[in-house]
């Protein structure tokens, strides 16, 4: 039997389950997606029980595999989500969705209380982003819901979740805290003061480190279950095993994440207005990042292209990098022709999807541009990864390359870098084995003059 890990990849959108050996290759893998449901307000959320049910069903199945031992099982999930469970770790509300608005007049309330947003949001590296700041959702359950709020006896982040439901083990981890949730104070390294003030405090329980492993009571699995780890500082984890020069990693997927490991300097409330923030590492030092909804705006556009071309949704694969139209629209640009919003063209413009397809990502990068710059820091930084959806996208990495000529501009081959980063973090726990020094296949994308 091969010995593996189990890890749980949860996105927004595909939820995926892999297994790596000790050589952290892939042997297996299966991905799924779950239709939305609606909350108590109509608004769309991920269905929580068939999410659960999906974890505990897949990992039963893998178990029982005869050509596999499963020595460790770890998750990373996406971020800004909170479980909540009662005395008899039941979920009691559903799990809400961090794109849903946020009441103005509780947000007003809350900020008001806390020394304003520009003080609160520098003291907590968090923007000011309603339900994105997860710390938001339990203050308005509280607020809100004052009668649910009651039953809670924990509130999980997704990731601590998932492994509760297979440890029973309630715990809180740094990755998932430190993500722009309005919870912790990165001038004192500890929670604001206002989870106290709240009651939020004996909701959250003890903080374990990621590398922790915990007891199971699930179907006599392995006893080395990790405690779980936000998706996006999971991402970082193998490219800070690989590499001691500064560079930037941007995570790509729903949203593209510019993360800069190697910058410390203090947020500022211009970049705080513009979506920067700071994330916890692993190891508990600040990663400056940046963020941009690109992955949902490609998806939506690119969708929207389809239909008024009549053709397939996955037509973007197919397309060729067409440095001639990315000339033309270069020279559009600065006669301030198309530079609204990709959204907002009329789509009779363009005489082909290749066209469409090429301004679309030429407006994208303009964006990808200023946000991956905000978290550049002087002139440090050697290499740009690319890992997610975008590092399989030629029009983007190239696009990237050209916009970043001075630097070198990489693809990176391990799609998968935030299920590996999972993985590693509990390296020790199962795996005797030194770590693999070619963790990551790198592709290089070079700037060249009309390529």
């Amino acid at each position: 039997m091969e010995k593996v890990i189990a890890i749980f990849d949860i996105g927004k959108t595909n939820k995926k389950l892999f297994l790596f050996n000790e050589l952290y290759k892939i042997v297996y893998e299966q991905s799924s997606k779950f239709d939305e449901i609606v909350d108590e307000d109509g608004f769309p959320c991920d269905d929580i029980k068939s999410l659960s049910d999906w974890v505990k069903t897949s990992l039963h199945d893998v178990l029982s595999q005869k050509e596999f031992e499963v020595k460790a099982i770890n998750f990373s999930t996406y971020g800004a989500s909170f479980v909540y469970i009662d005395e008899r770790g039941e979920v009691v509300t559903p799990l809400y969705n961090y794109l849903k608005p946020y009441a103005e007049d509780l947000q007003k309330q809350f900020y008001e209380t806390y020394s304003g947003e520009e003080e609160f949001s520098r003291i907590t590296a968090s923007p000011v982003l309603g339900n994105l700041n997860s710390g938001m959702q339990v203050y308005r359950m509280k607020y809100e819901k004052p009668d649910v709020f009651r039953k809670i006896k924990h509130a999980l982040h997704l990731p601590h979740y998932v492994s509760y439901l297979l440890t029973g083990d309630a715990h809180s981890e740094i990755t998932s805290i430190g993500c722009h949730t309005n919870l912790w104070n990165f001038d004192s390294n500890k929670y604001h003061q206002w989870v106290e003030n709240e009651g939020l405090d004996i909701l959250l329980p003890a903080i374990k480190d990621c590398t922790d492993v915990l007891p199971t009571t699930f179907l006599g699995a392995p006893n080395k279950i990790g405690v779980g780890l936000h998706d996006s500082s999971a991402a970082l984890i193998p490219y800070l095993m690989s590499f001691e020069e500064p560079f930037i990693l941007i995570s790509s997927g729903t949203w593209c994440i510019s993360l800069n490991p190697f910058n410390d300097s203090p947020l500022t409330a211009s970049e705080l207005k513009q979506d920067c923030l700071c994330y916890l590492q692993y190891n508990r030092k600040p990663v400056k990042a940046s963020r941009l909804f690109a992955g949902h705006e490609h998806d939506e556009q690119a969708t929207r292209i389809a239909t008024h071309f009549n053709v397939d949704e996955t037509f973007y694969r197919n397309i060729e990098f067409d440095a001639h139209l990315i000339q033309k629209m270069k020279v559009e640009a600065k006669k301030e022709v198309h530079l609204s919003e990709f959204s907002g063209m009329e789509l009779s413009l363009f005489s082909s999807v290749e066209e469409a397809y090429h301004q679309l990502m030429f407006s994208i990068m303009l964006k990808q541009v200023q946000s991956t710059s905000l978290v550049m820091n002087g002139d440090g930084v050697k290499r740009i990864f690319v890992d997610g959806g975008f590092s399989k996208n030629i029009i983007f990495m190239k696009l990237l390359a050209a916009a970043f000529a001075g630097i070198e501009v990489y693809a990176a081959e391990v799609a998968q870098a935030t299920a590996l980063g999972a993985a590693l973090a509990i390296h020790s726990s199962w795996n005797k084995n030194e770590l693999p020094t070619d963790l990551i296949e790198l592709q290089l994308y070079r700037h060249q003059e009309n390529n």
